[in-house]
Formats: structure tokens, C-alpha cells, sequence
């Protein structure tokens, strides 16, 4: 994705934000039977500033958006919501996801960066396909983890969410296709530490073991073993998928 194109995207949004905070503006303050100039003295902020701002011609200051709303009785807040997923990827990611694609067997289908909607909205990065099972494998991939909790279930009710993206269920088949999932994690000092603290937890979300689920991806006829963890080393401008789980960290 270039630049100009997030460029597009982040102005596109900041339009909405300012025209959505205008209308919540203009509409609070007619509720409350005050003129701009009477809002202006209350706030000590210019009438025509106060203007631009509800027509989404200025962006408010947060001091200016405090100030507006505590005069006009209300309560102001800024959240990020999950919307879509990051824009900005990791490099070692990338790599990350170019190396397992690199070694997948013929029999499965690759899609990335997979949209989905209901019930949360976000981007898969990687959704694997069995050829003959139809078994789907939404994978995640990551340099490292630094909210486990958080990261574990957001990439949970992603691959839950897989039936609302665009073509879903990808095949014809009277019963929709078994998803399970996969966590590509760049084998680190840090990440292998991390595991080692957290065996239950990973255990629970990846119960499969590394090996089984590098056989499956990699060779014609070995079952996919069920949610699972594959390593991966990155070294310099090395990148390759490990057959097992590290030495010293359980699969």
C-alpha cells in the first residue's frame, strides 16, 4: 500500500471527524439557545473560530474542544476504536509471511489480507485453504507480542468473524468449512522467553503442535493438526520457517 494512498485515507477521515464534531457542535449549542458570540465570550474563543469549526473548515484544538463542550453542559472523549487493522505493517512481517508462502504445498489456497466485518471489523493477514477439505486457517503473524491477552483475542475474533468477508465460504459446501488458526512468530530471545512463561495460555489458544502443523502446510497428505504456532527465524537478510517449535520452548 503506498503512501499516497494512506495519505488519502487518513485526509478522508479527518474530514468526517471534523464534519461529525462540527454537527455535534452546532446541534449542542442550538439546544442550549446560545448565538456564537455568547459561546465565543464564554469560551474566550472567537465567534468566526467557532464557526469555522462547526462548518469543518478549522480543526479544534483539544483545549478548544474541552472548552466548548464543558460550556455547552457536555462531555468530550476521544477513543480508538478497532476499525480495519493497522495500514502500517512491520517489514519483518512481511518477510515473515513471504517465507511461509514460499514453502506451502499446492494443496492449499493463499489469500491475504483478508477483510472481515461482523462482528468486529478488521484484516486477516494471511487465510490458508485446503484444496480438498476446505479446512480454513487464519493466520496472524507477528515480530513480537506485546499485549498477549489483547493480541491473542483480537486475532480470535477475527477468524470468527471470517464468514462475513467477501466471498466467504470460497467453495461450494452444504456445511460451512472448519476454521482454526495460526500464529507466525518470529523466534526471538524475547518471544521465546514469553511462551515459556505462558505455556498454559498459548497452549489453550495453539493447542496443535509446531511440527504437525509445518508437515501439514508443507507436504501433500499430513492433516492439518488444528491451531497452532510455526517459528520463524529472521537473521540479517535470512528469513526461514523453523519445522518445530525452538529448543527449549515446548510445541
Amino acid at each position: 500500500m503506498g503512501s499516497s494512498e494512506l495519505e488519502r485515507a487518513i485526509a478522508d477521515r479527518r474530514l468526517a471527524m471534523a464534519r461529525s464534531v462540527g454537527d455535534q457542535y452546532r446541534a449542542a449549542r442550538l439546544d442550549a439557545g446560545l448565538s456564537l458570540r455568547a459561546l465565543g465570550r464564554a469560551t474566550g474563543l472567537d465567534p468566526a473560530h467557532l464557526r469555522r469549526i462547526e462548518r469543518a473548515e478549522r480543526d479544534p484544538s483539544l483545549d478548544a474542544m474541552v472548552a466548548i463542550a464543558t460550556a455547552l453542559g457536555r462531555d468530550v472523549s476521544l477513543r480508538l476504536y478497532e476499525s480495519t487493522g493497522p495500514r502500517v505493517h512491520d517489514h519483518v512481517q512481511a518477510r515473515m509471511i513471504e517465507a511461509l508462502l514460499g514453502i506451502l504445498d499446492a494443496r492449499w489456497i493463499a489469500r491475504l489480507e483478508v477483510a472481515v466485518y461482523r462482528p468486529v471489523r478488521g484484516v486477516i493477514d494471511l487465510v490458508l485453504q485446503d484444496r480438498e477439505t476446505r479446512q480454513l486457517v487464519a493466520g496472524e503473524g507477528h515480530g513480537s507480542l506485546r499485549v498477549v491477552e489483547q493480541q491473542l483475542r483480537w486475532a480470535g475474533e477475527k477468524a470468527d468473524a471470517l464468514p462475513s468477508a467477501r466471498g466467504w465460504p470460497w467453495a461450494d459446501t452444504v456445511a460451512p468449512p472448519p476454521v482454526s488458526r495460526l500464529l507466525l512468530l518470529r523466534s526471538t530471545a524475547e518471544t521465546r522467553a514469553l511462551v515459556r512463561t505462558l505455556p498454559n495460555t498459548f497452549r489453550a489458544a495453539y493447542p496443535a503442535r509446531s511440527e504437525a502443523a509445518y508437515a501439514s502446510l508443507t507436504t501433500p497428505t499430513a492433516p492439518w493438526p488444528g491451531s497452532s504456532i510455526l517459528w520463524v527465524d529472521v537473521a540479517g537478510a535470512r528469513t526461514h520457517v523453523l519445522h518445530g517449535a525452538p529448543r527449549g520452548v515446548a510445541t
